[in-house]
């Protein structure tokens, strides 16, 4: 592989990841997704100056969604 290919590879993971980060800056501020990472079932830690949290329901709920959407997208992309 020579380096026109690798830089071409490199260049169009960083317009995905800037697109990403610009959708999750967009979502962000979102009402819809301002109580993701505090679902019932989130296990949140806090002491005096250290706060832990684990989002098992939030990321069991958004594996559930992305794997839906990929799905509709790969059976779209594979239709005859």
């Amino acid at each position: 592989m020579d380096f026109q290919a690798i830089g071409k590879i490199l260049l169009i993971i960083g317009i995905v990841v800037a697109i990403i980060g610009g959708l999750l800056l967009l979502l962000g501020s979102s009402p819809i997704f301002k109580h993701f990472g505090s679902l019932p079932g989130d296990i949140r830690i806090e002491r005096p100056g250290f706060t832990c949290v684990f989002p098992i329901v939030s990321m069991i709920l958004l594996s559930i969604v992305l794997t839906v959407i990929l799905n509709i997208i790969v059976r779209l992309i594979n239709r005859p």
